[in-house]
């Protein structure tokens, strides 16, 4: 047995709310030696094997992170490196156009990945919300409990130190389960924000793409609008000899026979 598993053999677990969940019986090991799952006893729940990665030794005490808190983490980590990285290529691409080509490729990247995030981020709500669901349910059920104790020490079934304990325990357990629910409003808080933010990274660079065409545009010369005008003739001579009646030329007069020319 290795020393992480003698760490961890016969404590209890508790979530990282407070609440128990049972006692370590046992591990399970991989070929090389590696912890993979911890066999937990939650006695009429049976056993329970939690992936190794979701516990934590924190004195006499394991204590377990729900996946959901581990994955999420994990999402808005990636995601946001990758919209701080996204934003910082457009800023370069804005300060140097020349290098736009160059950005293209790694612009693509940044815009595959947030893609494959965007997969991850759904399977990740979807549970959230399968979450809350069922911390209302415990709520309900806890606060069902904690009043129910009140009627019976009302109508003298329990004792009042028994009604003090009950009181106790469902308050804590009350608590531990407002504690996650705020949590979990937290990281949904933190993925809208994310969201949001993407939705102004890409809002800013295409009017940054529309500020550059706006301004390739103004340095073309303008092109014209009119139609070139028709050249212009020289006036029509007049005639050398005035119009007739009906607009012809008179004859020149005529010479008398036997006159002197």
């Amino acid at each position: 047995m290795t020393n992480e598993e003698a760490e961890l053999v016969a404590k209890p677990v508790k979530d990282m709310y407070g609440t128990p969940m049972g006692t370590v019986l046992g591990t399970i090991t991989d070929i090389d030696g590696s912890i993979q799952t911890v066999g937990v006893d939650c006695g009429s729940a049976g056993l329970l094997q939690i992936p190794y990665e979701q516990l934590v030794v924190q004195g006499d005490t394991v204590v377990f992170i729900p996946k959901w808190r581990l994955d999420s983490q994990r999402l808005i980590r990636e995601k946001g490196l990758a919209l701080r990285r996204l934003k910082a290529l457009v800023d370069i691409v804005s300060e140097n156009d020349d290098m736009r080509q160059d950005a293209e490729i790694i612009h693509e990247k940044y815009k595959a990945r947030l893609a494959s995030l965007g997969e991850s981020e759904r399977e990740i709500r979807a549970r959230l919300d399968q979450r809350l669901t069922e911390l209302e349910i415990q709520l309900r059920a806890a606060k069902t409990v904690q009043f129910d104790s009140k009627v019976q020490y009302k109508s003298n079934e329990i004792a009042e130190s028994t009604f003090e304990l009950v009181g106790r325990q469902a308050g804590s357990l009350i608590e531990h389960i407002t504690h996650e629910t705020a949590e979990i409003a937290n990281v949904q808080r933190r993925m809208a924000d994310l969201d949001a933010e993407l939705e102004d990274i890409a809002g800013s660079s295409a009017m940054r793409l529309r500020d550059s065409a706006a301004t390739y545009l103004a340095d073309q010369p303008a092109a014209g609008t009119s139609l070139p005008e028709a050249p212009t003739t020289s006036p029509v001579p007049e005639p050398p000899c005035a119009a007739g009646p009906e607009g012809m030329p008179e004859p020149p007069p005529q010479v008398a026979a036997g006159a002197p020319p």
